[in-house]
């Protein structure tokens, strides 16, 4: 067949016949008869034919008729009806009639059968290298390795383009805390020259100064920050001074990005010693690239092997200062000693102390370990032993105390050092997700579910230290929000020793928190006494996470304030109002209500409802008072529906064990004043601590106790 109708579609070849059926009979018919039917050329004019196509071309001024798209998109005019014209299909009847497919033919080709011109989107290499540097600046801002963005920004290519990823790392930067603001400067300086040209760092602060008045849209202290990383890049030499004085003179006066030139200008460029005030207002310490880190690190480190004075290797750290790169010290510390193996006690040594000092954090100890996991097969070639040397090194760490359990499982098998973090590190991007649910619905068995499904117990902790420092960061609605799922895990599928490792890895980086939450260790503090009010730590617990950190780290001392926290007078109302939760009311409030409830459930009530109302108290720091007047009630009026009602309570976890306990030993305490008006008061209270005994709502030896007719010390109000 032509190959012509090989490009068109069943409507267009049908309309194709009809044309040529039309043109027969006027080839058959009289001239100048006026019936004829119409051209073929009227009838294409009337339904237009559709030509699928990359992108829409203009064709303005030429006649739609005489328009054809060639293969490679261009349009052309063709002649009248169709014919001539390079890349055109011919004349609409320059057909075989006769031609048509049969598929029952021997001789059929299904290379002959119709194409359909499918358009396709074309690419915008600018957008696409948009999206790309995106991803490359989040890894950075989670990972803080240098080396890798600019490896993968050279990777990436479309050099032409850097001035884009200028923009959009300041931009990205602006909107977080100090620590990225810090670490995209650090990452600028870098960069310059290396990867970036001079020349393309001054045109990206252009187009962020041209982009000024947008970014303030959604950052409102945008000018001040945005002339903060101006006066960074001067100081650091990425930008000359004059810069200022040219860009002055492209910007309209009016325009933000104006305003962002006279503060750098005015307020840091201009100031006494304003050179070291820029450089630590994010919380950076000097003036040195990444690559000066790395070779001051890998000095000292070199200097303790030959000197082992542990005492100076941790002073030099620390006046790094430097502390969210401390896992670069803990990687080049393993790799001297697997390289130095007599060095490698000395190198232990200092990692324990440093650890214990709380100079080097937990998660940047991990991250140390991870990292040089991750660059075992290049280490390798130059230490073939280098992973059964690093493997031997993990137990080590673990037995000492300053590498956590959970890194490895068997560092015998091969490759599971590098699953298990993996397995971890999704498991943390799962409970984000998790958390962050949570906290836009406020589902608790929801929570508990998804959490269930993840089926990963054993990282129980790690989800309470992401749920705290997620909160932390968040309002006080969030952070109360956290205080009560932690209560309903704690009932549900939390171990007390659950709770207490997640508030030892909590503390243990407590530093690295404080870099991104300026409170964090009063916040951390809250967090501790709550627990405790709450029923899920007991005050004992308080004194076994204090034992597991270092003497003098900061996690000691928010242990010590949690301790003070919980000793201050009505701690208990306090702390339980001290996000906005509970309900403000006073102490005798409380007692009032409770004394309503029950004697409305004692009247005749609905257990269902009664433990309702326990539960809008939203005390639960106080419900030993309910357990106590629910007794009292019993002994007086002799209805025995109140254990039922504490039953019910215990099994639906609205009362835990400890209030119970709590409650039972306050009675027990008071036996003596309740004895004056219920004379049969004792023995109706030994009844009711060996029921509630056998049905398991109260520690062991409240009951051995009573039995025995010892004192007791009551826990008191």
């Amino acid at each position: 067949m032509a190959t012509g109708e090989g490009f068109l579609t069943g409507e267009q070849r049908k309309m194709l016949k009809i044309a040529s059926q039309n043109a027969e009979n006027l080839s058959s018919s009289p001239k100048g008869l006026s019936s004829s039917p119409k051209s073929p050329s009227q009838l294409f004019s009337e339904h237009h034919l559709k030509v699928p196509a990359a992108g829409k071309a203009t064709n303005a001024g030429i006649a739609v008729r005489h328009v054809r798209r060639s293969h490679s998109g261009k349009l052309v005019r063709v002649k009248k009806d169709g014919a001539g014209g390079k890349g055109t299909w011919g004349k609409l009847l320059d057909t075989d009639g006769e031609s048509h497919i049969d598929r029952s033919d021997p001789n059929y080709d299904s290379g002959e059968e119709p194409y359909q011109l499918v358009g396709a989107t074309i690419s915008d290499p600018i957008d696409d290298y948009k999206k790309a540097v995106v991803s490359i600046i989040e890894e950075y801002f989670s990972t803080g390795d240098v080396e890798v963005a600019a490896s993968d920004l050279r990777e990436l290519g479309s050099s032409e383009y850097h001035l884009y990823f200028i923009k959009r790392l300041v931009s990205m930067a602006m909107d977080r805390h100090d620590k990225e603001k810090e670490m995209a400067s650090v990452l600028l300086s870098a960069l310059y020259a290396d990867v970036i040209s001079p020349s393309q760092i001054r045109d990206g602060f252009v187009i962020l100064l041209e982009s000024a008045d947008d970014l303030a849209v959604d950052i409102l202290d945008a000018v001040d920050i945005l002339a903060l990383f101006i006066a960074r890049a001067v100081v650091d030499d990425i930008l000359p001074p004059a810069f200022l004085t040219r860009a002055k003179k492209t910007l309209p006066e009016s325009s933000k990005g104006f305003q962002v030139l006279q503060t750098a200008e005015k307020s840091y460029l201009s100031a006494p010693h304003h050179a070291e005030l820029v450089e630590r207002k994010w919380g950076g310490s000097t003036h040195i690239t990444v690559e000066e880190v790395k070779k001051k690190i890998a000095d000292l480190l070199r200097e303790y092997v030959e000197s082992g004075d542990a005492v100076e290797a941790c002073r030099c750290i620390r006046e790094l200062g430097v502390s969210f790169f401390h896992h670069e010290v803990v990687k080049r510390a393993l790799v001297l000693a697997m390289e130095i193996q007599t060095a490698e006690p000395l190198i232990l040594k200092l990692l324990k102390e440093a650890s214990e000092e709380g100079l080097i954090s937990s998660s940047q100890m991990a991250k140390g370990f991870a990292r040089l996991t991750e660059s075992l097969d290049d280490l390798a070639l130059d230490i073939p032993s280098a992973k059964s040397l690093f493997q031997s090194l993990i137990p080590k760490a673990i037995a000492e105390g300053w590498l956590d359990a959970s890194f490895m499982k068997s560092s015998g098998e091969d490759g599971q050092v590098q699953a298990e973090y993996e397995k971890v590190k999704r498991f943390k991007e799962e409970v984000v997700t998790i958390i962050h649910e949570y906290f836009l619905s406020d589902d608790i068995p929801e929570l508990i579910r998804s959490l269930e499904d993840l089926g990963m117990p054993e990282c129980n902790p790690i989800f309470l230290k992401k749920l705290i420092t997620l909160a932390m960061d968040r309002k006080n609605r969030e952070k109360e929000m956290a205080s009560v799922l932690l209560s309903a895990l704690h009932i549900e599928i939390f171990s007390t020793d659950d709770i207490v490792n997640g508030f030892v890895m909590l503390l243990e980086s407590a530093e690295d928190t404080a870099l991104d939450i300026l409170d964090a260790s009063n916040e951390l503090a809250l967090f501790l006494a709550r627990a405790v009010i709450d029923d899920v730590l007991a005050p004992l617990n308080l004194e076994e996470i204090g034992s597991k950190l270092p003497p003098n780290c900061s996690g000691s001392e928010t242990v010590r304030m949690a301790r003070s926290l919980i000793a201050a007078r009505h701690a208990g109302e306090r702390l339980l109002r001290c996000w906005g939760g509970g309900t403000g009311w006073a102490v005798e409030d409380a007692k009032d209500k409770i004394l309503k409830l029950l004697e409305e459930y004692e009247s005749g009530g609905v257990v269902g409802e009664a433990c309702q109302c326990i539960r809008d108290l939203g005390m639960p720091f106080f419900n030993h008072e309910v357990v106590k007047k629910a007794l009292v009630m019993a002994m007086e009026k002799k209805n025995d529906r109140m254990l039922d009602l504490l039953r019910v309570c215990f099994n639906e976890g609205l009362i835990t064990i400890n209030q119970m306990t709590k409650g039972f030993n306050r009675i027990k305490d008071g036996m003596d004043d309740l004895a004056l008006d219920i004379p049969n008061a004792e023995e109706k209270f030994s009844f009711y601590v060996e029921y509630a005994q056998k049905k398991g709502w109260l520690l062991a030896p409240l009951g051995s106790s009573v039995a025995d007719g010892s004192s007791n010390a009551g826990a008191g109000t």
